[in-house]
C-alpha cells in the first residue's frame, strides 16, 4: 500500500501534543480529597465506568489518526512497465504409444518424460507451451498458451490408456506428430518457435512422413529438437496375463538415423535418453539453448483505499459521542 500525500502524516505531531497535553491536564485536575489513611476504602467495590473514564479520549485518538490516514490517500498502486523477459513458443509432441510403457526409465517411459516435461515448463513461465500427443495417429491435447497450471493439468492426466482403450490407433506417426505441431506453430508471431518431439520407436505408421514434416517445419521457421527415449538393447516391458503383471524383455528399435535427419533439416538437435537422469539433461540443455529477449509492457492501475479508514473513523467518533452522553457522562 502506499500514499499519495504522504505529507499528511505531520500532522500526527500536533496529535501526539493533544495527547501529552491531555496527560499533563487529567493530573492535575483530578478531584481529590486528602485523608489520614485510605485502608476503610480498601474493601469497596468500585464502579466499572472507573475503568472506562479515558476510553472517550483514546477514541478520539484514534478518530483522528485514522481521519490524517483518509487525508494521505491511501492506494494499493500498480503501473505500467516495461519489463524485458524471455519468451518463446514451444511445442511438445510426446509419443503415447503402448511401448512408452516399457520400464527402463522409472516408473515407465511415458511418466519419465511426464514428469521431467512437468519440470521444464514450471521453468519457463513465460513462454507459450503447447501440447501434441501421438501413436498411430496424431492429435492437440492443448494449444499454445501461457495457463501453465491448465496445461500441467492436461499433461499430467495423459496416459498410454488412450492407445489400449480404442481412441487411438497404436503405433508410432513421428510425422503425424510433428505436422500436427506444426499446425499449431505456424501463425506464431515469437521470433523462436521450438518442437521437442519425444519418442522410442520409428515411424510405422500416418500419412506424412517424419523428413517431409521436417521440411514443412524448417519453412515456417521451426526448430525441431529429437529426444529418443529408452535404454539400450532391450527393456523391461509389463504383460498382464492370468497370474498378474509378468516382464517379458522386449527389444528397443529407436530409427536415430531419422531423428537425427529431422533435427539437422529443421536446424534443431537430436539428443538420446536412456535413463531418467539424462532426459532431465536432455531437457536442461534445450532449456539453455532456447532463450529469446522479449520486451513486455505490463498493465497497473491505482485503487484508493481509504473507505475502510474513513468508516472506522466514524464509528470510533459515534461511539465516543454515545458513551459521553450516556454511561461515562459527567455531571457538574
Amino acid at each position: 500500500m502506499t500514499f499519495a500525500q504522504p505529507l499528511c502524516f505531520l500532522l500526527f505531531l500536533p496529535l501526539i501534543a493533544y495527547i501529552i497535553w491531555y496527560i499533563l491536564r487529567s493530573s492535575r485536575t483530578e478531584p481529590s480529597l486528602q485523608v489520614s489513611t485510605t485502608s476503610m476504602y480498601d474493601d469497596m467495590p468500585k464502579n466499572w465506568t472507573l475503568y472506562l473514564r479515558h476510553l472517550p479520549f483514546v477514541l478520539r485518538v484514534a478518530a483522528l489518526s485514522l481521519l490524517i490516514i483518509v487525508l494521505a490517500q491511501p492506494q494499493t498502486t500498480e503501473n505500467w512497465q516495461n519489463q524485458d523477459v524471455e519468451g518463446i513458443d514451444i511445442m511438445l509432441a510426446v509419443d503415447v504409444s503402448t511401448s512408452m510403457l516399457a520400464e527402463d526409465l522409472k516408473p515407465n517411459r511415458l511418466e519419465a518424460a511426464k514428469q521431467v516435461a512437468s519440470e521444464f515448463i514450471s521453468g519457463r513461465p513465460n513462454d507459450n507451451i503447447g501440447l501434441t500427443i501421438f501413436a498411430g495417429q496424431s492429435f492437440t491435447q492443448s494449444p499454445l498458451t501461457t495457463d501453465h497450471v491448465m496445461l500441467m493439468s492436461i499433461f499430467n492426466n495423459v496416459k498410454c490408456d488412450i492407445v489400449t482403450n480404442g481412441l487411438l490407433e497404436d503405433g508410432t506417426a513421428i510425422g503425424d506428430g510433428i505436422a500436427n505441431a506444426v499446425t499449431r506453430l505456424r501463425e506464431s508471431k515469437a521470433k523462436s518457435k521450438v518442437i521437442i518431439l519425444l519418442t522410442d520407436g520409428s515411424n510405422n505408421k500416418g500419412e506424412i512422413s517424419p523428413l517431409t514434416a521436417a521440411e514443412i517445419a524448417k519453412t515456417f521457421g521451426i526448430r525441431v529438437y529429437t529426444i529418443g527415449v529408452g535404454s539400450n538393447g532391450t527393456a523391461p516391458y509389463p504383460v498382464k496375463t492370468y497370474a498378474g503383471t509378468q516382464y517379458v524383455n522386449v527389444p528397443v528399435e529407436i530409427d536415430e538415423n531419422t531423428l537425427q535427419q529431422i533435427a539437422s533439416t529443421s536446424n534443431g538437435q537430436y539428443y538420446r535418453a536412456t535413463s531418467n537422469s539424462k532426459l532431465k539433461e536432455v531437457y536442461e540443455e534445450i532449456d539453455k539453448l532456447e532463450r529469446t529477449k522479449l520486451n513486455v509492457k505490463k498493465f497497473s492501475r491505482r485503487n484508493e483505499e481509504f473507505q475502510p479508514f474513513a468508516l472506522a473513523a466514524i464509528l470510533c467518533l459515534l461511539l465516543e459521542i454515545l458513551l459521553r452522553l450516556t454511561v461515562l457522562r459527567k455531571v457538574p
